[in-house]
């Protein structure tokens, strides 16, 4: 079973989700093994990635929630955040807010992530139960936005995804972020197989956000 605060109390402590996305799911296995090995023990496995639940029922089968947290992201509606649910993810990631999603999520205790652009989608998804905002695009909207929304709102638990990369990682919690989502920016080496900087990038990411939480 699921415990919903422990797993919202440990991506709040490492501040960090790494998102997967892959061309299969052998790369996306890869990737994840690379970033736990840099310490990122947050995995977010895209449903871009072909046969995400097998990766995601592999990954929570192999290591336990000490180890690494499985989420699935790019979930478009509740039918695949229980597709999702049921093959392990331990918590949900959307690009939007979708209210369906966001019932289910809460109906069986599972963390959800909800994605917003606008103030108006921030409140909205505060409103229906979102546990944590995932402001996206980040690349298009900025540490500036994130703080400005933390003026009216400042008990908004916002996480950017999209953008967020080595030089403005401080940024991000600077401006009020409660967590930040990586993805191109640590993930590349993928593409040329290139796992070991994968993990040299997730250490200097886990490194960043210690010294700037100290």
């Amino acid at each position: 079973m699921i415990n919903k605060i422990a797993v919202l109390n440990r991506i709040l402590k490492d501040r960090i989700v790494a998102i997967v996305r892959a061309e299969n799911p052998e790369e996306a296995r890869k990737i994840a093994d690379a970033c736990l090995e840099g310490g990122i023990h947050s995995i977010e496995i895209t449903f871009t990635v072909p046969h995400a639940d097998k990766v995601i029922e592999t990954l929570s089968g192999e290591y336990d929630r000490d180890t690494l947290l499985v989420g699935a992201g790019t979930v478009l509606d509740s039918e695949t955040a229980r597709i999702a649910i049921l093959s392990g993810a331990q918590y949900i990631v959307t690009p939007s807010l979708n209210i369906g999603t966001v019932k289910l999520c809460n109906r069986y205790q599972i963390p959800i992530m909800a994605g917003a652009m606008t103030v108006k989608d921030i409140i909205e998804a505060m409103e229906c139960g979102t546990d944590i905002v995932k402001i996206f695009p980040g690349e298009s909207l900025g540490p500036t936005f994130l703080k400005a929304v933390r003026g009216p709102l400042p008990y908004a638990p916002l996480m950017p995804t999209g953008g967020v990369n080595l030089d403005n990682v401080t940024e991000w919690f600077k401006a009020g972020a409660v967590a930040v989502g990586v993805g191109g920016s640590l993930t590349a080496g993928a593409k040329s197989g290139d796992f070991k900087s994968i993990t040299e990038t997730a250490k200097k990411f886990v490194e960043k956000i210690k010294i700037f939480m100290e």
